[in-house]
């Protein structure tokens, strides 16, 4: 996943704005410290996003996109 699609994920699950919040706010229970931050400092995008799927509890279904 790059971050291009991880920030096209959070648009479509969370909304512009809570999703602008959460990933700059919310404390990934699995790493101890925010998307923003984990990403910044070169985590893979895509474990970020399942980081915060399943802190959201995102069904499974949803957790493709929209377009998957």
């Amino acid at each position: 996943m790059r971050r291009s699609e991880f920030d096209r994920a959070v648009r479509w699950e969370f909304g512009d704005a809570s999703g602008s919040w959460i990933v700059s706010s919310h404390v990934l229970s699995a790493y101890g410290a925010t998307a923003r931050e984990l990403l910044d400092a070169g985590h893979e995008p895509r474990d970020v996003w399942e980081g915060l799927c399943d802190d959201f509890e995102v069904p499974a279904h949803r957790r493709l996109g929209e377009d998957r």
